[in-house]
C-alpha cells in the first residue's frame, strides 16, 4: 500500500481555472490551467456557462493527475476556491437554471440603487456596501427574470456549484462558506448567518439562500461520474472551500494582524489582515470579511479592472511594442516597465483614474477612466507609468480609511502576488506611495496552495491552518519605501482623491449621452 498523500486545490478564476496537486510538505507536484470563456451578450453583461466551468475543473484535474503520474488512490481530499462577487444558481436537481452572473457584469446597476436606501444597515450587518455583488444580482433575477427566478432552488458560488456537482448534491443541500458573505448584502457576517431583516426588506425568499458552512466542512464525496470526469477515484472527500481572495491570503500566510495584501491581478485587490469585525460605516468603501482561520478578518477594497487596464494598454495603445516583443521573444510587460522606469515619479504631473468599468469601492458605476494633465512633452511611457501610479493612489485612499478604522494597528509589510507582482517598478511605486515595504514570496500559485491547505485541514493531514501556511512560504525580496518619494507623492494622492467629487456630476451627464444617429 502506498504511504504517499496528495491534496488537490482548484482555483475557479475569472480568466481561467487552475488546478494543482501538492504533497503534505507544500511541494507543487503538478499544475494545469484552462482559459475561461467569457460571454458578452449585451453591453455591460458578462457571463460564463456553469457547465463549462465544471468541465474546466474536470479537465485541469485530469491533466494534473496525468502529468504527475500519481496514484489517484493517494489523493486525500480536494477543495475549490473561486470568484467571489458574482453569483451562480442551482435548481432542485443541481442543474443550472442561469448563467454565472460574473462580478464584471453591471446589469444590476439599478438594483444597487434600490439597496442603497438601506446602505448603512447593509454595511453594519454584512461588512460591505451594495455593489456589483450577490444582493443586487439576486434582485435583478427576481425583478427582471421572474420566470427564471421561480426555477432557482438556491443561489451559490461558482466554485460551490462545481463542488456540489462533483459530490452529487441536490438543491436543498446547497452551501456557501462564510468567506463569501460580505458580498451578499443579505447576511449577518459576524454571526456567519443570514439576516432575516435584510431579506425581508428586499423581499428575498430566505429559502433560496444556501446554508452557511465553515470552509473545511466536508460537503460530500466525489461521485463515480465526477471521478471518471477528473481521472480520480470516487469517494474522495470534498471540502466546502472558500473565496479566491481568502484562499490566496491563506496561501500567502496572511495570518497576522497588520499584514497588508496586494493582489496585482485582473482586479487590483488591497487588503489588511485584522483581528476583529469593524464595518466601514463612515466611508462605505471597504468590505470587512472573514478569513479562513475563524479568529481572523480582513479589510478589503479593490479596483475591478486594475490588471485589465494594463492588458488594454498593451493591446490598444502599444501594438507596435507588443509585435516587437513577440518577434524578439521578450515579455511585453517587462519592456513597458523599462519605459515606465525612464519616466520621473509622478509621470510629469499626469494623473490617471483606473476605473474604466466604473468604481467599485465605493460603488460609483458612472465613473470612467481619465488621463488628466497631459501635454506635448508626455510620451507613451508617461501614460503607462501613470496607469501604475493610479492604482497606487487608489490604494493610498484605501489605506487611509483602514488606518482610521484600526488606529492602534501596526501596519506591516505588504505581500504582493499575482501577475503584476514581478514588476519591480510597480512595487517601488506602491512602496513609495504607501510608505510600506513590498515583499515578494517564494511561490506563485497562492490560491491553489491555500485551497490545498484547506483540503488537508479538512481531513486531518494538517492540524493548524496558520502554522501550516507560515511553514510553506518565505520572502525572497523586499523593496523598501523611500521617504523623499513618499513625501513627493502625497500632493498627487490628494489631487487624485479630489477628482471623484469634482467630476462626479460630469460623469453622470456623460452616461446620459444618447447613441449617435445612424446614417
Amino acid at each position: 500500500m502506498s504511504e504517499k498523500t496528495y491534496l488537490i486545490g482548484i482555483d475557479v478564476g475569472t480568466m481561467g481555472t487552475k488546478s494543482a496537486i501538492f504533497d503534505p510538505e507544500g511541494n507543487l507536484i503538478a499544475l494545469a490551467f484552462e482559459e475561461s470563456k467569457l460571454y458578452y451578450p449585451r453591453p455591460g453583461w458578462v457571463e460564463q456557462d456553469q457547465n463549462e466551468i465544471y468541465w474546466s475543473v474536470a479537465h485541469t484535474i485530469r491533466e494534473c493527475v496525468e502529468k504527475s503520474g500519481i496514484n489517484p488512490a493517494d489523493v486525500a481530499a480536494i477543495s475549490l476556491d473561486g470568484q467571489m462577487a458574482g453569483i451562480s444558481t442551482v435548481d432542485e436537481a443541481w442543474g443550472a437554471p442561469t448563467v454565472y452572473d460574473s462580478w464584471l457584469d453591471t446589469r444590476c446597476g439599478s438594483c444597487i440603487g434600490q439597496m442603497r436606501v438601506h446602505h448603512d444597515l447593509i454595511i453594519q450587518k454584512t461588512g460591505g456596501p451594495p455593489t456589483y455583488s450577490h444582493g443586487p444580482k439576486i434582485l435583478w433575477w427576481k425583478d427582471e427574470r421572474p420566470e427564471v427566478f421561480a426555477n432557482i432552488c438556491k443561489f451559490v458560488m461558482p466554485a460551490g456549484y462545481v463542488a456540489g456537482r462533483m459530490a452529487g448534491l441536490k438543491g436543498d443541500e446547497a452551501f456557501i462558506d462564510y468567506t463569501y458573505t460580505h458580498f451578499s448584502c443579505l447576511s449577518e457576517t459576524a454571526k456567519a448567518g443570514w439576516s432575516t431583516e435584510l431579506c425581508g426588506l428586499f423581499e428575498v425568499p430566505m429559502e433560496k439562500l444556501p446554508r452557511i458552512v465553515e470552509p473545511w466542512e466536508i460537503i460530500g464525496r466525489m461521485t463515480p461520474q465526477a471521478a471518471r470526469d477528473c481521472g480520480l477515484l470516487s469517494g474522495i472527500p470534498i471540502a466546502a472551500g472558500c473565496g479566491d481572495t481568502a484562499a490566496s491570503m491563506l496561501g500567502a500566510a496572511m495570518v497576522e494582524p497588520g499584514l497588508v495584501f496586494d493582489v496585482a491581478g485582473t482586479a487590483s485587490v488591497f487588503a489588511i489582515c485584522v483581528d476583529r469585525f469593524v464595518p466601514d460605516l463612515e466611508h462605505g468603501t471597504l468590505f470587512t470579511a472573514r478569513l479562513v482561520p475563524p479568529d481572523l478578518w480582513y479589510a478589503l477594497a479593490y479596483i475591478n479592472g486594475g490588471g485589465l487596464n494594463l492588458r488594454w494598454f498593451r493591446d490598444e495603445l502599444a501594438k507596435e511594442e507588443k509585435a516587437a516583443a513577440e518577434r524578439e521573444g521578450k515579455n511585453i510587460y517587462a519592456l513597458l516597465d523599462e519605459a515606465a522606469a525612464s519616466v520621473p515619479a509622478g509621470s510629469d504631473s499626469l494623473v490617471f483614474l483606473p476605473h474604466l468599468g466604473g468604481r467599485v469601492c465605493p460603488s460609483d458605476p458612472d465613473i470612467r477612466g481619465l488621463w488628466l494633465g497631459f501635454t506635448w512633452k508626455h510620451r507613451k511611457a508617461h501614460f503607462y507609468r501613470s496607469l501604475l501610479e493610479g492604482v497606487a493612489y487608489e490604494y493610498a485612499y484605501y489605506l487611509g480609511i483602514e488606518k482610521s478604522l484600526f488606529p492602534d494597528l501596526e501596519f506591516k509589510e505588504a505581500r504582493v502576488i499575482g501577475g503584476g507582482s514581478t514588476s519591480e517598478v510597480w512595487n517601488q511605486i506602491k512602496a513609495d506611495v504607501l510608505n510600506l515595504a513590498y515583499v515578494q514570496l517564494n511561490r506563485e500559485e497562492y490560491a491553489v496552495l491555500g485551497s490545498a491547505i484547506l483540503a488537508g485541514y479538512a481531513v486531518g493531514v494538517f492540524d493548524d491552518l496558520k502554522t501550516t501556511a507560515s511553514r510553506f512560504v518565505q520572502p525572497i525580496s523586499c523593496i523598501e519605501p523611500r521617504p523623499a518619494y513618499h513625501t513627493f507623492y502625497q500632493p498627487l494622492v490628494q489631487i487624485y482623491v479630489s477628482l471623484f467629487d469634482t467630476l462626479r456630476e460630469t460623469y453622470q451627464e456623460l452616461v446620459k449621452v444618447p447613441e449617435p444617429p445612424k446614417d
